[in-house]
């Protein structure tokens, strides 16, 4: 076969038969999440060159171009995203994804993943990697705040990392979020419509959030101790998902230290206010998948974790389903 580089690709190839471009189909059945959640601890231990990511506006009408790069010894890659708020003037969606695979011997390009799939798996994975440090153990109430394309994919990771028994879903609309719990119930998950906000909040033992507010939904004074917080939206910084009691009753976790402090609202607002300081922000994930810091210490405990997406999730994550379609082929 010939030389093989490091991630396993061969290095004398044909490029115009060996670039692939993955569906987002073949990226939902590779990526089972009990998998991509070992995966990703494994690359936060080891880590990866991932910047913070770029945005060029690129019309007078704010349509955007962003660019998310990562690479480490054995690979490399970058996402493409494009969030264009106009296309639903078009009636096609606002925000198109793709990603580029390639081999970290050549620098060839070796697979193009079909980018929205692949964010929502990874996504997924690393809130229920962060729960599986940040969470009770005995967890079995999750509250869905939201009902996105991402709200299904969030509370499927994480029933895989606890004995989750029942999951509440609310929306702004009651109508959507009676469709996504019939979506979930389809896929064999215990959820309802929820209309009582305070009321599920109240009995969450995991709150997962993933909106596009920009006002405060999830209030501290609705959560009780030893609720885990889990905030996905909110990824700039005039955004907002909880309220500043939320944020200071927690000890607060973030994916990345470099992401998190310069694009979520949810800390870059209370930071800026002096609600609370950086010490308040105690560790990343690399920090607990490395064992730096233990996590949640008591039951009681109220712990946020805050993501705005990193990089080298999205490569992690591409690298894991092209290995598993090359074996499959």
């Amino acid at each position: 076969m010939g030389r093989v580089s490091p991630s396993g690709w061969p290095i004398e190839t044909d490029l115009s038969t060996d670039l692939h471009y993955i569906t987002a189909a073949e990226v939902h059945a590779a990526l089972d999440f009990p998998s991509l959640v070992e995966a990703l601890r494994l690359a936060f231990v080891r880590g990866a060159s991932a910047p913070v990511r770029a945005s060029h506006e690129v019309t007078p009408e704010g349509d955007r171009l962003l660019l998310m790069p990562a690479w480490d010894g054995d690979g490399l890659g970058v996402k493409i995203v494009t969030v264009f708020p106009r296309n639903r003037e078009r009636g096609v969606a606002s925000v198109a994804a793709l990603y580029v695979l390639m081999d970290g011997a050549t620098g060839h390009p070796r697979a193009l993943v079909d980018g929205e799939a692949l964010t929502l798996r990874r996504t997924g994975a690393a809130s229920a990697l962060a729960s599986g440090y940040l969470s009770r153990r005995d967890a079995r109430r999750l509250l869905v705040v939201g009902t996105g394309t991402l709200a299904p994919t969030m509370a499927e990771a994480h029933c895989a990392v606890r004995p989750i028994e029942r999951i509440d879903v609310w929306g702004r609309s009651p109508q959507r979020a009676g469709v996504t719990a019939a979506r979930l119930v389809a896929r064999g998950l215990p959820a309802r419509a929820v209309a009582d906000l305070d009321g599920a909040l109240a009995e969450a033992d995991i709150v997962t959030c993933a909106t596009t507010a920009t006002e405060p939904i999830v209030r501290g004074a609705q959560l009780r101790p030893g609720t885990h917080v889990d905030l996905v939206g909110a990824f700039t910084p005039r955004m907002r998902e909880s309220d500043d009691d939320a944020v200071r009753r927690a000890r607060v976790f973030v994916d990345t230290f470099a992401g998190a402090l310069a694009e979520a609202g949810d800390l870059v607002t209370p930071l800026d206010a002096g609600t609370i300081t950086r010490g308040h922000v105690l560790a990343e994930l690399a920090d607990l998948c490395s064992g730096r810091h233990p996590g949640r210490e008591h039951d009681d405990e109220i712990t946020l974790f805050k993501s705005v997406g990193t990089a080298l999730e999205d490569l992690c994550a591409a690298r894991l389903v092209a290995q598993r379609r090359a074996g499959n082929r």
